[in-house]
């Protein structure tokens, strides 16, 4: 039986989580279908407007995103100690922005006098609206039933346009936050829909790069920043893009980025080559160590190795025990056994 969403987020672990979700047609999100020679592309645009939207009414802010053919991820921050810093007034407006208000939530907002019973009743709706809007679930609720509402009127059917329920991982610390981010944000050159950040369309990392006032969560050393700098964030995801390209031989520089030794991985001494760079696993240019090639083995197979969580052991077991599981996929890889 699957587990409940709710029993899979521990915002005691960690406020960081990875989403993703497929659309179950033919037909896709978006590009040419064959069939009925439509083209969809203007679906990706449904869905990056309402990711961009929501973040503003919602107390989580995306990380990262990438709109692909048939599914989309976000990495996504719950951020509580904002939802609590509402008084009560912000929060319907906020949900009044996507939703309608119960009728006497409706008549405290228009300042309409209340009974003592019925403000009661209109406080307990409050606080339903206020973890509303700081759930994973109600986030994900908006964005896939407004694009499968259009997308069902744009085809003229009904039936489920997304193959399931979202799926979510836990980012139990910085580096699996930074894995995650960059598997994300290199999907497209992946998929070989790109070859650079900046031509990957619908994605976190060209809105970065060619937007200066993005409403993306920050980088920086401030609470609640993600923890990296961005310069050092763009340098990985160009380092390992090349390397993604180029299938095992792309060029990459002979030196690991600097938001990769911050978090521990190092380069062994077979590491040689000049300063324009050496080919990965080739005796002919030098290859990253060990720790290199097991960040590049994450980003490769990320979809493979890990499911529910992501982090060191020891919070990955605290995270079982808080979600009353007693193991999760993704342990094994993490203390290197096969």
């Amino acid at each position: 039986m699957a587990t409940a969403r709710k029993n899979l987020i521990s915002l005691d672990d960690t406020p960081y989580y990875h989403c993703y979700i497929r659309c179950v047609r033919r037909a896709f999100i978006c590009g040419d279908d064959k069939y009925s020679g439509q083209n969809f592309d203007h679906r990706r645009d449904w869905i990056r407007d309402k990711i961009l939207k929501q973040i503003e009414l919602f107390a989580i802010d995306c990380c990262a995103y990438a709109v692909m053919s048939n599914h989309y991820h976000v990495v996504l921050f719950v951020d509580e100690q904002e939802a609590q810093s509402w008084d009560k007034r912000e929060v319907l407006k906020r949900w009044k922005a996507m939703y309608n208000l119960s009728y006497l939530t409706e008549k405290y907002y228009k300042y309409e006098s209340l009974s003592k019973e019925e403000l009661d009743a209109v406080y307990v709706q409050i606080e339903t609206y206020r973890e509303r809007l700081m759930s994973l679930s109600w986030f994900m609720r908006g964005i896939n039933e407004s694009v499968a509402r259009r997308a069902n009127a744009e085809d003229n059917c009904k039936g489920r346009f997304w193959e399931s329920r979202f799926k979510s991982q836990a980012l139990l610390d910085e580096q699996a936050l930074l894995t995650c981010m960059t598997y994300v944000d290199l999907n497209p050159i992946r998929a070989k829909m790109a070859h650079t950040p900046e031509q990957s369309d619908y994605t976190s990392i060209q809105e970065r790069i060619k937007l200066k006032n993005s409403t993306l969560k920050r980088f920086g050393t401030e609470e609640n920043d993600i923890p990296f700098a961005l310069n050092d964030y763009i340098q990985l995801i160009e380092t390992t893009g090349r390397f993604l390209v180029g299938e095992n031989k792309g060029v990459i520089r002979s030196k690991l980025p600097k938001i990769l030794s911050s978090l521990g991985y190092g380069l062994d001494s077979r590491l040689r080559g000049n300063d324009n760079g050496g080919s990965f696993g080739n005796d002919e240019g030098g290859c990253f160590g060990v720790d290199a090639q097991t960040w590049l083995n994450q980003i490769k197979y990320f979809d493979k190795w890990y499911y529910k969580a992501i982090g060191s052991v020891d919070k990955m077991k605290h995270y079982c025990q808080s979600i009353k599981q007693k193991y999760i996929k993704g342990l094994p890889k993490i203390l290197g056994s096969s």
